[in-house]
């Protein structure tokens, strides 16, 4: 038997029972949109707190991590500073999200919005802000099997087939289990990541290297800029810092992790969920490792896309093939674990906060669960598209989706802590937040001192919103009171 058969047969056992654990997650359970999106806000503190960490260890991280510390160096290391912090913000609003989901049924971010403004049409723009954002995101995921399987069978199963196969695999559970399934199957993939991660980064490190002090040695001599950031490298201070701030910002206002907080099956379970979160982000020190390690063993015309080491790293080593296939099964549970949350958000979002404001609010909870599932395989469907014919690195990939994200950080402010913002201020500030924000991404308009543009567009947003809002009537006292005394 050979090698790649070995392989890849290690990772269709994966695949077939990380499949089976997902499918069966959402069996004997209610056919409404509150089971199928929040579990019934019932989740503990074990499924949600890998069901948040999934978010972490994805694609980008297991990846795209690695790729950014073997092409850039120190610039990687803003990974660990948004993971660690980002859901800081979170214990100012995030038991006020709970509490206001359990108390006025909602089951989506935009429902919270759109209802405290009172407009329908602040539910729509979040909702296209939210998925073409989340294309970008599931793109990286995607991207990230793709190589997987690509390397995994040395080629013969092109990039195009490895993403359609994760695609797959992931939609099945997701249309089955609804967040059940994408809870139980993250709490496995979590936990085998985790695990793996360390036993891999420490290896690479004393095997190749004789340890970290040694590794980072010889990268200094060899590479002398490759550890800094700033003047001459590859990424300067202000592009460091403003990528790491619109990380943090940005990060607990992704529709897919800010709609968990319905899940929960108290206040208690999210804060102890926030408090031992930045764990996840100690977890992602030994993938960075592996990214490092690689620089001395593969040139860039060799390796080809950056995003590539870590794979590389155990096929063209003497490991064991059972051994390259749990790595690699591994790896493919990062990109797979952030793939189904975000697949599951997306259409449940699309269909609770576009369709049903235009066309009306479904008949029945049978139907609107139908309704979710479709946009599941379509919005599954996109991603994918754009997997194969668009370009960028992971990171690239996702730090462009954060941009337009954390546009949404003024909704969340004013909603639960400034009574005297209006509609108008709340819908003006998201649209020149996002069209500025974009603006810059395409090129239209030049960005400034080498700042990320999503904070550029946040500084206008969060300026249009406070003018706006004083120069409009102010919305009903009473109304308001409901979100900011929870």
């Amino acid at each position: 038997m050979s090698d790649t058969v070995i392989i890849l047969g290690v990772i269709a056992v994966y695949l077939v029972f990380v499949l089976f654990i997902g499918a069966v997650a959402g069996r004997g359970r209610n056919n409404s949109a509150e089971e199928y999106i929040t579990a019934s806000r019932s989740l503990g503190f074990i499924c949600m707190y890998f069901l948040m960490g999934g978010a972490i260890f994805s694609a980008f991280a297991y990846l795209g991590g690695p790729g950014w510390a073997y092409a850039k160096g120190a610039p990687a290391f803003y990974i660990l500073g948004y993971c660690a912090l980002g859901l800081v913000p979170w214990l100012v609003w995030g038991p006020k999200a709970q509490e206001a989901g359990r108390k006025f049924g909602y089951v989506t971010q935009a429902q919270l919005f759109s209802d405290r403004f009172q407009s329908r049409a602040l539910s729509i723009i979040i909702a296209l802000v939210s998925t073409l954002a989340f294309i970008q995101y599931v793109s990286v995921q995607m991207k990230g099997s793709a190589y997987v399987f690509e390397v995994a069978s040395n080629g013969t199963i092109p990039f195009w087939a490895g993403a359609l196969i994760a695609y797959v695999v992931v939609l099945i559970y997701v249309f089955f289990g609804g967040v059940r399934g994408v809870a139980w199957t993250n709490v496995f993939q979590g936990a085998f990541m985790i695990i793996t991660a360390w036993v891999l980064g420490l290896y690479f490190c004393y095997s190749l290297y004789g340890g970290p002090t040694e590794m980072f040695t010889q990268i200094i001599a060899a590479k002398p800029t490759h550890l800094l950031i700033g003047p001459g490298t590859k990424m300067s201070f202000a592009a460091y810092s403003s990528a790491v701030l619109v990380s943090v910002l940005g990060f607990t206002m992704w529709p897919h992790l800010f709609m968990k907080a319905y899940s929960a099956d108290s206040k208690r379970t999210l804060r102890r969920t926030i408090v031992l979160y930045p764990t996840f982000a100690v977890m992602l020190i030994p993938v960075l490792l592996i990214g490092f390690a690689g620089i001395m063993q593969v040139t860039p015309e060799v390796l080809g896309a950056p995003d590539r080491i870590l794979p590389w790293m155990f096929s063209n080593m003497d490991f064991h093939p059972m051994a390259i296939g749990l790595v690699l099964a591994a790896a493919l549970a990062a990109a797979m674990s952030t793939q189904d949350t975000i697949t599951h958000a997306a259409g449940s979002i699309f269909a609770q906060d576009f369709i049903a404001v235009i066309v009306g609010r479904p008949a029945s909870d049978a139907e609107a669960t139908k309704w979710i599932r479709i946009f599941v395989v379509a919005f599954g469907l996109v991603s994918y598209l754009v997997t194969i014919f668009g370009g960028h690195t992971l990171v690239a990939l996702l730090l462009g989706a954060y941009g337009s994200i954390v546009q949404l950080l003024p909704l969340a402010f004013a909603t639960f802590f400034w009574p005297r913002a209006t509609t108008m201020g709340a819908l003006v500030g998201l649209v020149v937040g996002v069209c500025y924000n974009y603006s810059i991404v395409f090129g239209i308009v030049p960005k400034l001192w080498d700042i990320n543009p999503g904070l550029q567009g946040l500084a206008l947003n969060f300026a249009c919103l406070i003018v706006v809002s004083y120069m409009t009537k102010p919305q009903d006292k009473e109304h308001v009171l409901k979100f900011t005394e929870l």
